[in-house]
């Protein structure tokens, strides 16, 4: 009955469906729990559109990226709490109770964010969001597997995964659903508060996890659950397979101290923990530094700077890169045990390098080919009107879109009605400038350029999504599963998954202001190096677990290993520090 990462075969969602067909409760128990996913996938997807909405009606957030980047972090920073307490709350009042926690800090959230009358408001909501994120992101997978039979919790916990990239989809759905509608923004953030409302019913309904009960001494109450989830000549034998698992647990919690520091000390001074948190951390660190969030939360940005300046538009063509998520996850549970975790990430990596490359030299070629500013074009709307910055240049026949837009977060382009390609206005932000652009029939850009090479970037980023999902999008957590002895297993995880959020937040942070300072070009140039710093570290420090045991994995670190780049498992061994 033990928690935490499991994978499926073909086998076990043959044999799900015969179980769940004869035993509908298994999945009630899993769907209600696996709600948890959906929660987490909404929120990551959400807010990519919500926030092209948000600087539209709050001038503050469109003059100041560091405003934009809080509205989008906050929920992280939350996150990293929700997630440093959740085991605490797991442990201390039940996985039921941590769920309903989280579900009333979402629905709060959620209320917060929709009711908000300015950006501060939005951004305490988004930390209640984060909050509830953080604690349903390792309670629900840690429930479902504690309440699913033996034989088929790998195809029950793959399902919170599977709900997780659905959410992100269904976000973008309804992110395009209300694009047109009055109050647009609110809608996106405050029907998010729906799903842990439904949940919060289910799990009112549904008991708690009988692992935790058989910890709390409530083994009558844990055997009753038993009894609804496994046919009766079964229930004794998991009572006595529960009965071994926490004691043998309880045991290993013994000889590490009870504090969580005393934990962490122990662990760094073992040997082989010590070389599974350099394994664990690398692949968590890599997956956030390959720049993968900034498309999840800033996906209809990068499209706007790609040249497509309509919302709607860069809402629908990012829908598309969130469904190619959900299909690199499928992907992934059909070839992580055939290929082995370590080829399928260090083949993710060279993808995903290669692709930020060709995306770097797509936006340099962009900016270089961007529309230039017509001196009579911009006097046209009135010298009031024209961006001070272009006013003020001794060269502004020299200036082009680009040119305009990085001068200053108060300019703006104003293409051509004729052809968005040919010389356009150089423009003050301002919400009567940008209507009297689009009285006029123009479009307005305020993020990148008209380019002809828009619809190539898009393609870049589809295949950038597809090289990330099913390799280092989803094999650091099964790495991380694996790489632990069974005593060390929560303390290890819950470092390395720390480490996954905080490099979470300083990517999301910093997006907007890094496209600034170093333009589009030189930002996705920056996470190629990222990635190949990553793609190093993988090759030298995480070994291939895949077909081992857990104490085979053991023998592995204690011994050391050397690193080869297609083994599907090393066996030259050798002593490491």
């Amino acid at each position: 009955m033990e928690g935490g990462v499991v994978k499926p075969n073909k086998t076990e969602f043959s044999e799900c469906f015969k179980t769940i067909w004869r035993t509908p409760y298994i999945m009630l128990l899993a769907f209600s729990a696996g709600i948890g996913g959906l929660l987490f996938g909404y929120d990551t997807g959400v807010i990519s559109g919500a926030s092209l909405y948000i600087r539209d009606d709050f001038k503050d957030v469109e003059r100041h990226t560091w405003l934009q980047e809080t509205i989008v972090s906050t929920a992280v920073a939350g996150a990293i709490v929700g997630a440093a307490i959740g085991g605490w709350m797991n442990d201390r009042f039940g996985r039921k109770k941590s769920i309903l926690c989280a579900d009333f800090l979402f629905c709060l959230g959620s209320l917060t964010m929709a009711l908000a009358p300015n950006p501060w408001v939005i951004i305490v909501g988004r930390l209640f969001v984060g909050l509830g994120v953080g604690l349903v992101s390792m309670t629900s997978p840690l429930y479902i597997s504690e309440a699913s039979p033996a034989r088929i919790r790998g195809a029950l916990v793959s399902t919170n995964g599977l709900l997780l990239t659905g959410g992100q989809f269904l976000s973008y759905l309804i992110n395009l659903a209300f694009s047109k509608t009055r109050g647009n923004w609110r809608w996106m953030l405050g029907i998010a508060g729906v799903p842990p409302l439904v949940q919060f019913i289910l799990m009112c309904f549904l008991p708690e996890s009988p692992r935790w009960l058989y910890r709390q001494n409530k083994i009558i109450e844990a055997r009753n659950i038993l009894e609804k989830i496994y046919p009766s000549n079964e229930v004794g034998e998991e009572m006595k397979a529960l009965q071994s698992s926490v004691e043998t647990e309880k045991e290993a919690e013994g000889s590490l101290g009870d504090g969580i520091f005393s934990k962490m000390k122990s662990a760094w001074g073992n040997k082989v923990v010590r070389r599974g948190l350099y394994a664990g951390v690398t692949v968590q660190v890599a997956q956030q530094f390959v720049g993968i969030n900034t498309v999840m939360y800033y996906s209809p940005t990068i499209v706007q700077l790609a040249g497509f300046a309509s919302n709607r538009t860069a809402l629908a063509l990012s829908l598309v890169t969130t469904g190619l998520n959900s299909f690199g996850t499928m992907l992934s549970m059909l070839f992580v045990d055939r290929f082995g975790r370590r080829r399928l990430m260090l083949i993710s990596m060279v993808g995903i390098i290669t692709c930020l490359v060709v995306l770097s030299i797509l936006f340099f070629q962009a900016s270089v080919h961007a529309p230039l500013v017509g001196i009579s074009e911009s006097n046209r709307f009135g010298v009031n009107y024209t961006c001070s910055d272009f006013k003020g240049s001794t060269n502004p026949s020299s200036w082009n879109c680009m040119t305009c837009l990085r001068a200053s977060p108060g300019c703006g382009f104003c293409a051509s009605n004729e052809n968005i390609y040919n010389p356009g206005a150089c423009l003050a932000v301002d919400t009567i400038t940008r209507s009297s652009c689009r009285a006029q029939h123009r479009t307005w850009y305020t993020y990148g350029c008209p380019s002809k090479f828009g619809i190539f970037t898009v393609l870049l980023l589809g295949l950038y999504i597809l090289c990330y999902a099913p390799g280092i999008g989803t094999v650091p957590w099964i790495v991380n599963s694996e790489i632990y002895p069974l005593r060390y297993r929560g303390t290890g995880g819950g470092i390395a998954a720390v480490s996954n959020w905080v490099s979470n937040l300083v990517i999301s942070e910093t997006f907007l202001t890094l496209t600034e300072t170093l333009g589009s070009s030189g930002t996705f140039l920056l996470f190629a190096g990222f990635s190949t710093v990553g793609l190093v570290a993988i090759f030298f420090l995480v070994p291939e677990t895949k077909g081992m045991h857990f104490e085979e994995v053991e023998k592995m670190l204690e011994k050391g290993y050397r690193p080869r780049l297609w083994c599907s498992q090393d066996k030259d061994m050798k002593s490491a520090s």
